[in-house]
């Protein structure tokens, strides 16, 4: 299975970029007014199909990679991150209030932009891990 890692990984790749692309793009119709094209069912379903594909490859990649590859803390960081995002998400989607929706769409991009760099690092720590005084030893 591991011959299919490239793919794989690519393809969940794409899906993590294309969600967060999608949930920028509806957000910020949300803030212009544009709730109703943002919520309607294409959107909405395009993300569902997005999100399934994501998920699907991220589980596919955690069953064919070894265990030593997540030791270290950073997917469970990243999977900590994630209701955050989800329920940021909605808030940003659906409050009535406009400076709720505002925040929450800051805090869901701050969530997304947290759980990629992580990903990007594969360190719980994100770039962070780079600064000299959170290194340890």
């Amino acid at each position: 299975m591991i011959e299919y890692y490239l793919p794989i990984r690519s393809t969940h790749i794409a899906a993590v970029l294309a969600s967060g692309v999608l949930f920028l793009l509806r957000g910020t119709l949300v803030q212009c007014g544009r709730q109703a094209w943002a919520l309607s069912p294409v959107p909405r379903y395009l993300s569902y199909a997005i999100d399934t594909t994501l998920l699907t490859a991220a589980l596919m990649l955690v069953t064919i990679l070894p265990a030593a590859v997540y030791e270290n803390g950073w997917l469970a960081t990243k999977l900590a991150l994630l209701p955050a995002y989800i329920g940021l998400g909605w808030f940003a989607l659906r409050a009535h209030d406009r400076r709720l929706r505002l925040a929450s769409l800051a805090g869901a991009a701050l969530a997304y932009g947290s759980m990629y760099s992580i990903a990007r690092a594969h360190d719980p720590l994100g770039p962070l891990q780079q600064l000299s005084f959170l290194a340890p030893g």
